[in-house]
């Protein structure tokens, strides 16, 4: 059983290049978005979709946004202990549910490409300034959620990274490259991939790392 995770700022490549990996690796192979944004993601629980349909009615210039999602975890209103638990229990429900789907695939025999990872995307070294609910699902994914067998971080200077998409700022792609850098210890294969280069040399970097690791996993 294999999951590997593509982590990175916007504009890294990471949709494109997951789904390459399904379509062209030498054995089976399939996509799980594991990001916030259920608009994106290929599963989603009921629950979850609701709270998007409704944060969307309110906010439609978020309705796409995975950025956005992530800054809305320190910029939201606070509604109250009721809300923050109940986002909370959704929050681990969604969680825990997309790792059952891979977990299901994996015993299929197929090697799990996720596209993102939710411990990377919530990840901070301001935790501490965080509110209880929040630490506690950092420690959720911290703690309890397993990791994927191997992530690969798809690395490249913010500005690079707005050229090719700009939706985002600069300072918010420099804060989640340093975050990502600062997360690397919490999984034990963890491996920076240059992803400044074109696609095509990008991908068949990754390509040779899946390879090498699901035939190290194999033996």
């Amino acid at each position: 059983m294999v999951s590997i995770a593509l982590i990175g700022g916007d504009g890294a490549g990471k949709s494109t290049i997951a789904h390459a990996l399904v379509e062209r690796l030498p054995f089976p192979a399939s996509y799980l978005y594991m990001g916030l944004n259920p608009q994106s993601s290929n599963v989603a629980l009921p629950t979850t979709r609701l709270v998007h349909a409704a944060r969307r009615r309110q906010h439609p210039e978020s309705a796409n946004a995975d950025h956005v999602s992530l800054h809305s975890l320190r910029k939201k209103p606070d509604r109250g202990r009721v809300w923050r638990a109940a986002r909370l229990i959704n929050r681990i429900a969604e969680e825990s549910n997309r790792h059952l789907i891979s977990r299901r695939r994996q015993r299929a025999g197929e090697v799990v490409i996720s596209d993102r990872h939710f411990l990377f995307d919530y990840w901070s070294t301001n935790t501490k300034r965080r509110r209880l609910s929040d630490r506690l699902h950092m420690l959720f994914l911290t703690r309890i959620l397993p990791r994927p067998d191997l992530v690969i971080w798809l690395d490249a200077p913010s500005e690079v990274l707005y050229a090719r998409k700009p939706e985002v700022a600069t300072e918010y792609l420099d804060e989640r490259r340093r975050a990502f850098r600062s997360a690397g210890h919490e999984v034990p294969r963890f491996v920076h991939v240059d992803a400044a280069r074109d696609l095509d040399t990008v991908y068949a970097e990754v390509e040779q790392l899946v390879l090498d690791f699901h035939r190290e996993k194999m033996r």
